[in-house]
């Protein structure tokens, strides 16, 4: 049977996430694939508030080759943090139009939100070419996979397919007030807590499929009210319906990878 495993939000710590890879023997002491067939899941946000973004890019993509070379397959889910740096890429300081509010712009919510020199500046038009092209959702193992906890997707379509085609079409475009839509939606969270939670879950489930959602973007930390450093493990909450795995790398936490047990 193929192992499958997930691990999100490396934003910019891909040393931690290289030590993850090499603990689960997906890697070799020389940081190359030697996972055979099992699949890897990057649930989003390589990129911004820690120091090598660029660098967590380049591993993912590297890998990303390698394991296909020998049967085996790493993929990446966009975060909202892929879509904040390619908006800064792509329209800078440009204001977004908005009836009332002359400030928002990509370069202003980029540097509130840990955005990185480096990263734009080493960042190549072939990096976009291949990010855009990025899905949105996943599903693997009877998990529903995304970054953000959130029903927001459903904005893009009913199905997964729909929704990953809608997001990827959006993306080509040159339009900034779609692309701060997409900014917006990917940044909104909490969905899954509190009592209308399991409600939530169980019908995004219904429509999209799979038994169990798995997300990155909120820190399971903040969750639990612990310091990061304390993260062993992921969150399984709203009635087991929902699996939280941002362990809070840049924050000093680990970068947790998860194997996925088929439901």
């Amino acid at each position: 049977m193929t192992a499958t495993y997930v691990v999100s939000d490396v934003h910019g710590y891909p040393d931690k996430f290289a030590a993850s890879l090499h603990e689960a023997d997906l890697t070799d002491a020389d940081g190359n694939w030697s996972g055979q067939d099992a699949r890897l899941w990057l649930l989003g946000d390589l990129f911004d508030r820690g120091p090598d973004g660029i660098g967590a890019l380049r591993l993912v993509r590297r890998l990303t080759d390698q394991a296909a070379a020998s049967s085996g397959e790493v993929r990446l889910l966009l975060g909202n943090h892929e879509i904040l740096a390619l908006g800064m890429r792509k329209f800078g300081d440009t204001f977004v139009p908005h009836e009332g509010i002359t400030s928002r712009s990509f370069e202003r919510s980029w540097a509130l939100n840990g955005g990185q020199d480096r990263d734009q500046e080493l960042l190549t038009d072939d990096d976009v070419a291949w990010l855009i092209d990025q899905p949105m959702l996943g599903l693997d193992a009877g998990h529903l996979l995304m970054h953000s906890d959130t029903i927001e997707y459903v904005e893009w379509g009913s199905t997964i397919d729909e929704i990953n085609a809608a997001a990827r079409a959006e993306l080509h475009s040159d339009d900034i007030t779609v692309w701060w839509e997409i900014w917006r939606r990917m940044t909104s969270r909490y969905a899954f807590r509190g009592p209308d939670g399991p409600e939530l879950a169980r019908t995004l489930l219904h429509h999209l499929g799979g038994e169990r959602i798995v997300h990155g973007h909120s820190i399971v930390a903040d969750q639990l009210g612990i310091d990061p450093a304390w993260v062993k493990e992921p969150l399984l909450y709203c009635d087991g319906l929902v699996l939280g795995i941002d362990a809070g790398t840049f924050d000093g936490g680990p970068s947790l990878l998860v194997p996925l047990t088929p439901l």
